[in-house]
């Protein structure tokens, strides 16, 4: 795993399956090594660009959305028991990866924050996917990316990509609706 990577996230390790957290680390490699931008970037530059002078870096937006995921997860989990299983390792790489796709919708112009040429054609969803399964990440993972943003209103979401939306959700409304 890239020492950039490692420091950016150390909530990979929460994840058990040997195998999915490489690949989840495999990706945001691959996404750093095509983005204009660098892992230092990530933690000064606004998490979106829908909101005007946005006072929270992408990188306090990610783990913050990763943290409430997993919290969730496990309250689910501890009132809901075998009722409604979650695979906590998928909820957990899904919310790392969510916005993965990002490095390549942004660019720096200036020292400012603006959308990529790519960007403008391909949304984060999708490129976060493309991204992730270059790297071997299974299909449900792929499915949290596609899933996370509006474009997962227009398809059934697995419990595991509720989750993850509603906690994205939850740390981006607020900041919009200011």
């Amino acid at each position: 795993m890239p020492d950039k990577v490692k420091e950016l996230w150390p909530e990979l390790e929460w994840i058990g399956d040997d195998k999915l957290r490489r690949q989840t680390a495999d990706t945001w490699a691959l996404a750093l090594s095509k983005s204009k931008l660098d892992a230092d970037d990530l933690l000064k530059i606004p998490f979106t660009l829908l909101v005007k002078d946005c006072p929270v870096t992408f990188m306090q937006h990610k783990r913050a959305v990763v943290h409430i995921a997993r919290d969730s997860a496990l309250v689910m989990k501890k009132f809901f028991g075998d009722a409604l299983p979650i695979d906590m390792d998928v909820v957990i790489s899904g919310a790392i990866l969510a916005d993965v796709g990002k490095l390549l919708e942004y660019d720096k112009v200036g020292g400012k924050s603006v959308v990529s040429e790519f960007g403008r054609f391909v949304r984060h969803p999708f490129s976060g996917v493309g991204l992730a399964m270059q790297c071997g990440v299974p299909d449900k993972v792929c499915h949290i990316i596609a899933a996370h943003a509006g474009e997962g209103d227009l398809f059934k979401r697995t419990t595991e990509a509720f989750i993850v939306h509603h906690a994205d959700f939850m740390s981006f409304e607020p900041f919009k609706n200011k």
